[in-house]
């Protein structure tokens, strides 16, 4: 054992190396990066992506007098958290699961300071973990949060507005003012605030000089902190609309108010450091708030032997490990995903026996969200002027992560209140059935997602075997199913199944000519 000073730990073969190492990590993530940049690109909710790299890179030069002090020999855990990285990585190509992809990268960087750096990597795991607050959500757990955020936000806004002695009705996302109908659409759900701001508060945490328990209070704090500012900046806006007109939710202004909100969601996150070291400790905001600094009178042992032969085994084996995992994920990205093909969905008869139909168009905003294929939307009446409306979502490929939306996620923002919910079989299948209601009014829903041979009614069952075809089959097509009947005030809800079952039994057989097995 030698002591050294900080400045020549690392020898130039090992430095060499791991520069070699990290290179080859991101050329073979670089479909996984490539796809966190598009959406920091195209979508506000993940536009502080483009900030933390840089947070987590000044983290690392601010330490690097302590990390370079405290390197030691290479951590053979390392290595196997660099296999299971690879291994989940290979299975995010197999499936298209671009989070799978992403968290691989992450944790192929931790194992790497590991290996490189040693029991240093005690130093580098915060700045490098603060990298997993720029990886996007999957599309399909987005709209669930989002539609939950949207629920809570408009129903917060709303007791805001109120205080104010303003006459407001709530409608699912719809706020009545009378004269004015705001809308909180997903944009407005919150989620813009609440990925950078617990970025913010993963950072606030960091520097927080204090025990583990208030370091976690801050960062779970930026939850509520969320929530609440968010329903109140939404309620703030119904009053300005009501005393000022429709302007005050539009343009510039709607969003010069997100910023002021965002900024003091930050300050609140201070304040709460501020107040419970002056419940606790006493100290101030200064004394607890920094980057913790090299002692440099300190001495500090370590090996400094990089040409070892153990050294050489596990760079050797690290850097054919990262060789072979490109080589096996390049062969998998070549493979062509097949798409089979399947009839248009607008030339599905409108007449079946009794039931006379006519298609009508999505509004073009919503079509583009749902990001389907094809679909069909039509509504089917019978001799006694009854009505069942069916709706088909076809896509082709889930691989970007465009997938059907759950009905339980989309009913509760028009407005509707699921009354019940079950899973039976119906006409020989799964399906799930729904009882909605809003008001007076009454609906039956049943639902489910087919493709590929197979009816499903769980949409996570549904997401497994998607995962599967992906790997096996090479296959991500598939369609959501859904029929809708309104329940009259002169009958029941089992005559209004009868009417659903009646028309299932007609449907269905026509709908296989439409959907690949």
């Amino acid at each position: 054992m030698k002591q050294q000073g900080a400045g020549t730990v690392l020898s130039y073969q090992k430095a060499s190396v791991f520069i070699v190492t990290l290179v080859l990590a991101f050329i073979t993530y670089w479909g996984g990066i490539a796809e966190a940049y598009t959406r920091w690109n195209t979508q506000e909710e993940y536009s502080h992506g483009f900030l933390i790299p840089l947070v987590s890179l000044y983290i690392l030069w601010e330490k690097k007098d302590l990390i370079l002090s405290s390197v030691s020999r290479p951590m053979w855990s390392g290595y196997f958290l660099i296999l299971l990285s690879l291994l989940v990585y290979i299975l995010g190509e197999l499936s298209a699961l671009f989070i799978l992809i992403q968290y691989s990268f992450v944790l192929t960087l931790v194992g790497l300071s590991m290996i490189f750096l040693g029991k240093a990597s005690r130093y580098t795991l915060a700045p490098i973990l603060l990298l997993l607050f720029a990886i996007p959500l999957p599309y399909v757990i987005e709209v669930v949060l989002t539609a939950k955020l949207q629920l809570v936000s408009s129903w917060l806004g709303v007791q805001v507005i109120r205080l104010f002695d303003i006459p407001v009705y709530l409608e699912g996302n719809i706020i009545d003012l009378g004269v004015y109908k705001l809308q909180v659409v997903e944009a407005c759900s919150g989620l813009r605030y609440l990925f950078p701001l617990m970025s913010l508060g993963f950072i606030a945490a960091y520097f927080y000089r204090a025990s583990f328990w208030k370091k976690a209070v801050v960062f779970l704090a930026t939850i509520p902190i969320t929530i609440l500012m968010n329903s109140f900046r939404i309620g703030v806006i119904g009053v300005l609309v009501d005393n000022w007109g429709i302007a005050q939710a539009e343009g510039f202004l709607h969003d010069f108010e997100g910023w002021i909100i965002f900024m003091a969601c930050a300050g609140l996150l201070a304040l709460l450091i501020w107040l419970m070291e002056k419940l606790t400790t006493g100290y101030s905001f200064a004394d607890v708030f920094g980057v913790e600094q090299y002692n440099k009178t300190k001495p500090i042992f370590y090996e400094n032997n990089a040409s070892s032969s153990g050294n050489l085994i596990i760079f050797s084996l690290t850097v054919l490990t990262l060789l072979s995992s490109y080589g096996v994920t390049h062969y998998i990205d070549n493979r062509q995903e097949i798409i089979p093909e399947h009839n248009a969905l607008v030339n599905f008869p409108m007449q079946l026996e009794e039931w006379t139909g006519y298609q009508m168009p999505l509004d073009d905003r919503v079509e583009s969200k749902l990001a389907m294929t094809d679909y069909l939307l039509a509504n089917y009446q019978n001799k006694q002027k009854q009505t069942v409306n069916f709706y088909v979502a076809y896509y082709e490929t889930q691989r970007k992560g465009e997938s059907p939306h759950s009905p339980r996620v989309c009913i509760p923002g028009g407005g509707w209140e699921i009354a019940a919910f079950d899973r039976i079989e119906a006409n020989g299948h799964p399906a799930n059935r729904v009882i909605i209601k809003k008001g007076t009014q009454e609906q039956l829903v049943y639902y489910w997602f087919q493709g590929h041979g197979r009816i499903v009614a769980n949409e996570y069952i549904n997401k497994w075997y998607l995962l599967q075809d992906s790997i096996i089959k090479n296959r991500t097509d598939g369609s959501l199913v859904r029929m809708v009947t309104m329940v009259a005030d002169n009958e029941t809800v089992a005559q209004a199944e009868q009417r659903i079952l009646s028309f299932m039994q007609v449907a269905e057989p026509k709908l296989k000519q439409y959907i690949a097995e």
